[in-house]
């Protein structure tokens, strides 16, 4: 059979689009190999009405009212290729197994490249997080790390003083000229050059000249990408952020290639379940749009 829209991807933004798509009685496919991006973490906080929720209780949830809907549709598999053009596209599993569809969503999220260091990756998402609106008011204003990655770290770093009290550790990663150093200075930052060796029991930082310092959290950045090469592969441009890469595409919600949507982490900044859930949305409408006017009346 085909299919009104392939959603690629079945987290917060593919459902979201799905939803849309689904009450407007259009037949939805999703697939989605299972791996949210905030699998790691045990409470997602700033998302109205489920301030706090776990994560995973949120993404079950909003996957049980999809399936009230007749033309929902749901494989839980990879998508590793798709091809084709608008109105007759096809994506194969890695399973072997192909799919038809009139259009496509790429919601696939992004990978996180954190940066490299000992005892950083097994801590992320538990006590090292991104996001001061998602994490940062658990922390009850105790003491807060914040670990350079690059530039834009200094911001984070200004950001976080509302939070706690600050120490910002440029670990290499940028040197900061007169007035920026001076403007975190009169924010309280406190300010660490010495290299980091890594991190040790819940948020302590540890030195490379042996010096032992705990938090209550530790932020950092991360370089984001689309977590699997399926869109850019069919042709869609990928295009460079502050944060990384991310998909292509117009206020429509379209990517350069016609037919072939992509919203939520893959193809916006800043990231968050709330305006993850919001682009979804966004792009549901829009994608059924696509279906009901032709191209040259779309955006009328």
């Amino acid at each position: 059979m085909q299919y009104d829209v392939i959603v690629v991807g079945g987290s917060y933004a593919g459902m979201a689009a799905s939803l849309q798509l689904l009450r407007a009685r259009r037949k939805v496919l999703i697939i989605d190999a299972g791996l949210r991006r905030n699998r790691f973490v045990s409470h997602s906080y700033g998302f109205l009405g489920n301030d706090g929720a776990d994560p995973a209780r949120i993404a079950s949830e909003a996957r049980r009212q999809l399936e009230a809907y007749p033309t929902y549709a749901h494989v839980e598999a990879l998508a590793e290729t798709a091809n084709g053009r608008s109105d007759a596209f096809t994506v194969v599993t890695s399973d072997g197994a192909s799919y038809d569809g009139r259009r496509l969503l790429f919601a696939t999220g992004v990978s996180d490249a954190l940066p490299e260091i000992d005892g950083l990756a097994e801590r992320w998402g538990r006590s090292v997080f991104l996001c001061p609106y998602c994490h940062g008011y658990e922390l009850n204003r105790g003491r807060v790390g914040v670990i350079a990655t690059g530039p834009m770290s200094a911001h984070q770093a200004q950001l976080l003083t509302e939070w706690g009290e600050v120490t910002f550790f440029t670990n290499g990663a940028l040197t900061l000229d007169e007035p920026g150093r001076a403007d975190l200075v009169s924010r309280g930052v406190s300010i660490e050059t010495t290299p980091v060796a890594r991190l040790a029991g819940h948020a302590d930082v540890e030195l490379v000249d042996g010096r032992r310092l705990s938090f209550a959290g530790l932020f950092t950045g991360s370089r984001t990408a689309p977590s699997t090469p399926i869109a850019q592969a069919l042709g869609c441009a990928i295009e460079d952020t502050l944060f990384g890469t991310q998909i292509r595409t117009d206020a429509m919600k379209e990517t350069t290639v016609a037919g072939a949507f992509a919203c939520g982490d893959a193809a916006r900044v800043p990231h968050s379940v709330s305006l993850a859930v919001g682009d979804g949305a966004w792009a549901g409408a829009q994608l059924h749009r696509s279906l009901v006017f032709p191209p040259s009346s779309q955006r009328g």
